[in-house]
């Protein structure tokens, strides 16, 4: 058996925690049908290096959420995860993937 796969758009966007609510509730509205919220334990970027260890809030921490929509579906999503990564420390990545169940997307 053959199993059929269709295009999809990954989003994966990297924020900083206390902007997640906002993120959250910015995705629901543009209509992502899921999504998943991964943390981030430390890395490298333009200000150096740096790590959740010795963290004792949330203040100072990052997560990763990652979604997938269906291509006519990504503009509206990104448009919504812009206007609040804009006003935040963040990432956003778009890449082309393949699923096989579309309708969850």
């Amino acid at each position: 058996m053959t199993m059929e796969t269709h295009t999809a758009r990954r989003i994966e966007i990297i924020i900083e925690t206390p902007a997640l609510r906002t993120l959250r509730r910015a995705l629901e509205r543009s209509g992502v049908k899921g999504y998943s919220i991964l943390p981030i334990m430390g890395g490298y970027g333009r200000t150096g290096s740096w790590s959740r260890e010795g963290e004792v809030g949330m203040a100072n921490s990052m997560v990763a959420v990652l979604c997938l929509v269906a291509p006519d579906r990504a503009d509206a999503v990104l448009q919504a995860v812009y206007e609040v990564v804009d006003r935040q420390i963040g990432v956003v990545a778009v890449s082309d993937s393949q699923v096989v169940r579309r309708e969850r997307f």
